[in-house]
């Protein structure tokens, strides 16, 4: 080892990195050596984010639920960074808490919108740039909900199972590539999406997992940097835990 940090030269796309999980992976980039872009639809907390994560990124204001918004975002990074070497598709959405036959539609479909659809349009239109220079790195967030199914949660755990799947998929598509695609399944972890869900399912939560708290966003960016360097080179398609215990398989 040289001694140099970790991502130097290397660029990087954090969506949802005005907070949580996300701010946390965008922080650790800059510290290793990226240039990152931080995508969010969060404009005020945006403007806020050179000074709370000590450097300078490029902000992308944009709503992940349009197609067209996040293709013109994934060319505008392009252009400000010359390459795109590492995604990390960090945002979403908890949705309301509801049994399967009482959730509105309207949130049902917004969910997917943005945990679904935004993170296929971020995989999507982000591909291409990486495999014009032949490198990247992918790291989607899903949730142990995905694998296990919170109850009264239908439509997140829905969601993040169908990133799971498509992780896996585009995984192997471009397994003869040196792009790696990977997925994060944490168990909860406090963020602002707690603001989204009831006391009684941040307690149920809290219930299933053997280690008795929550994770931090810090335990959540090391496994992405890991994931999204290049170390990771043999993983691709897979489903990483980060569950203090919780994941059974």
């Amino acid at each position: 080892m040289d001694g140099a940090p970790r991502f130097e030269g290397q660029t990087a796309i954090v969506t949802g990195g005005a907070s949580g999980i996300g701010f946390a992976a965008a922080a650790r980039l800059l510290r290793e050596g990226a240039r990152v872009a931080v995508w969010d639809r969060d404009e005020q907390a945006l403007a806020a984010l050179p000074a709370r994560l000590g450097g300078a990124i490029h902000a992308e204001v944009l709503d992940l639920a349009d197609a067209a918004g996040v293709e013109r975002a994934a060319d505008a990074t392009a252009r400000a960074f010359g390459k795109v070497d590492i995604l990390v598709a960090s945002a979403g959405l908890a949705g309301p808490v509801h049994p399967t036959w009482d959730y509105p539609i309207a949130d049902w479909h917004r969910v997917f919108d943005v945990n679904v659809h935004g993170v296929f349009y971020c995989n999507r239109f982000v591909v291409p740039h990486m495999m014009a220079h032949g490198y990247g790195r992918i790291v989607n967030i899903a949730s142990i909900a995905g694998k296990e199914g919170n109850p009264n949660a239908s439509a997140y755990s829905a969601s993040k199972a169908a990133v799971i799947g498509l992780t896996k998929s585009l995984g192997k598509e471009l397994a003869k590539t040196e792009i790696r695609v990977n997925c994060i399944t944490p168990a909860a972890v406090r963020t602002p999406i707690f603001d989204q869900i009831t006391q009684a399912h941040i307690d149920f939560m809290l219930s299933r997992i053997p280690l008795g708290r929550f994770g931090t966003t810090e335990e959540i960016a090391a496994l992405i940097c890991w994931l999204a360097s290049p170390e990771a080179s043999f993983s691709t398609g897979a489903v990483f835990d980060c569950s203090g215990g919780r994941a059974t398989y």
